[in-house]
């Protein structure tokens, strides 16, 4: 499938089948920086979705964290207070159908904006070498974002320092 072929030429991960190459770390797949939130998942599928519609690839980044913030912003509402502020915080999402970015508040959502809050915080060797090919691979299988949004997460856990720890610790 192209989209895979391009997500691996991006971020230099390998495609199914292909053998790994030499690594020069005693560790065989790396560990994210930080716990791998739903919010993660979320983001890198409708990336890979703005992909599969055509976007160039900032854009697609652009909409793929835009989306998650807006989700998140709506799920994190709970009282009727909120809700009855649910008109003016619409308002806090521009919605330009041809600008090739989106806002949340004041805050363009650009590729930097991925980039920054999914890719830096997991660690960019964990998002090219385990995150982002497992997101493609179920993608690219038709997967459904909600039949993967736990489970594909489930055993990636921050990676734990051993330097400088003692064992009474």
């Amino acid at each position: 499938m192209q989209l895979i072929g391009t997500l691996g030429e991006t971020y230099g991960f390998r495609l199914k089948g292909e053998a790994m190459p030499p690594s020069n770390t005693s560790e065989s797949k790396p560990h994210p920086d930080k716990p791998i939130r739903r919010f993660d998942v979320f983001a890198e599928y409708n990336r890979l979705d703005a992909l599969k519609d055509g976007r160039p690839a900032d854009q697609a980044k652009g909409h793929g964290i835009w989306l998650a913030k807006v989700v998140a912003s709506r799920r994190n509402r709970t009282s009727a207070s909120d809700a009855d502020g649910a008109a003016s915080s619409s308002k806090k999402h521009h919605l330009d159908p041809v600008a090739p970015f989106k806002s949340v508040g004041d805050e363009l959502q650009t590729a930097e904006t991925f980039d920054h809050d999914i890719i830096a915080r997991m660690g960019a060797r964990f998002y090219a070498e385990v995150f982002a090919p497992a997101i493609a691979d179920a993608f690219a299988d038709g997967k459904k974002y909600e039949e993967i949004r736990d489970t594909i997460r489930a055993t990636w856990k921050p990676g734990k320092s051993t330097l400088h720890r003692s064992r009474d610790q």
